[in-house]
């Protein structure tokens, strides 16, 4: 069963977002870029939150520019053909290889893991994280810490009063003092008969 995981950066504080609505203080880093590009490489399918989705419509087509660099390029090679489905109550369309979620997340990440076809079935948006977390849909949550307090904002972790164990399952410091944090959700063992 494909497997799904929650990933975003978040300051140290545990915000995606700082009080003002920026992230530019997860500014150009190489070695996290690159980190990004390999992990897009293990994603199926992208649910995006109607915000995070703004955000990254960017890349569609950012291959114009010739300014970007090759990791840059490589990332839109992976990123644009991805299928992503956007979860929005405002949106009436999507541009590039993106659909409106038919359904609630849990309906869409049932119908996914039904399907045939690999890879992980991401998530990207806090609200939308928050949701599927509820219902316990996320089997793995992956974050990239920045050095950085930022007092406020959209928090990565949803803000709901449910207890969930988590193991750890891989870290990866980076030369700018990035951290990586791969936790699983750990499932009780099943009931043997």
């Amino acid at each position: 069963m494909r497997s799904v995981t929650y990933s975003m950066n978040v300051s140290l504080d545990g915000y995606i977002v700082g009080p003002d609505g920026s992230f530019d203080w997860t500014g150009p880093d190489e070695e996290v870029f690159r980190f990004w590009i390999d992990e897009i490489r293990d994603v199926g399918v992208h649910l995006l939150g109607r915000r995070l989705y703004e955000t990254m419509l960017y890349w569609e087509t950012a291959d114009q520019d010739p300014t970007l660099d090759d990791s840059q390029r490589e990332w839109i090679s992976l990123w644009n053909p991805l299928p992503k489905v956007v979860f929005s109550t405002t949106l009436s369309a999507t541009q590039g290889n993106s659909r409106l979620a038919a359904g609630s997340v849990a309906e869409e990440i049932e119908q996914l893991r039904a399907e045939p076809g690999g890879g992980d079935i991401a998530i990207g948006g806090a609200t939308l994280a928050a949701e599927a977390a509820a219902l316990g849909l996320i089997d793995e949550y992956r974050t990239v810490v920045y050095p950085v307090l930022v007092g406020g904002g959209t928090p990565y972790y949803p803000r709901r009063e449910r207890h969930v164990d988590l193991e750890l399952v891989e870290t990866r410091t980076f030369s700018s003092g990035v951290v990586f944090l791969r936790y699983r959700v750990a499932r009780p063992p099943a009931n043997p008969r």
